[in-house]
């Protein structure tokens, strides 16, 4: 075929849809619109100046991610975590990081210990700056990096896919000061473990923070839910 002189298109422009989107999962993950909020189509194309059609394709979309709900004669709502749903997280999560970890200490290179680092990095900066989108999409990174490393990346999809649901998690236990380790420095202690290119050592720091991030979530949705 004859070379047109085209050049290849490296990152795909973003469209409305996927900007509406960002912005409305950051505003739930956040807590700008608490659970059971409702979000009224016209009034969110009023705030964001955009049609019906695109506000309501990205609430499709969000309630897929378990981020919204549809209620009959009320519409979509803020989805409500409980603490039934946040366990059922909280173990996916414990056997697959704890695996994934665990496989990333066998495969360290130096270049995948050079990713790891800058996402530790990325995203201890978030935290020092209290920025909640910036620090769950740098948590998803530096755990993205692990399970590339791991090379389980069937394991990732599903961890893709309870993403939105998992950072809403992430932001209420990282954020919390009710923990006698923070969660970046539960995340140091991982990033060394696998760094040092010790399995077992990697487990053991995927273990103790999952059921650290668990137990402060525990007693976090319990609190708002009344019980």
């Amino acid at each position: 075929m004859t070379n047109l002189g085209l050049n290849k298109i490296d990152q795909q422009p973003v469209t409305l849809r996927e900007v509406v989107l960002d912005r409305l999962r950051d505003a739930i993950i956040n807590d700008v619109f608490k659970p059971g909020d409702r979000l009224i189509e016209r009034v969110l194309c009023e705030q964001l100046g955009v049609s019906r059609t695109v506000v309501r394709e990205s609430l499709r979309y969000l309630d897929a991610e378990g981020l919204v709900e549809h209620v009959p004669n009320r519409g979509p709502i803020v989805a409500r975590m409980t603490w039934d749903d946040a366990r059922q997280i909280y173990d996916i999560r414990r056997k697959l990081e704890t695996d994934a970890a665990e496989a990333c200490a066998r495969n360290m290179t130096p270049a995948q210990e050079r990713r790891l680092r800058q996402a530790l990095a990325e995203l201890e900066s978030a935290a020092l700056q209290k920025e909640s989108s910036a620090l769950f999409k740098a948590t998803t990174r530096f755990y993205e990096v692990i399970f590339e490393g791991a090379g389980h990346t069937i394991a990732w999809e599903v961890v893709s896919r309870l993403n939105s649901r998992i950072s809403r998690l992430r932001i209420m236990t990282l954020t919390s000061d009710d923990r006698a380790i923070s969660g970046p420095s539960h995340m140091r202690k991982i990033c060394e473990a696998i760094a040092a290119h010790d399995p077992q050592a990697a487990r053991r720091a995927v273990e103790e923070h999952v059921t650290d991030a668990s137990a402060i979530a525990q007693k976090l949705l319990a609190q708002t839910s009344g019980t």
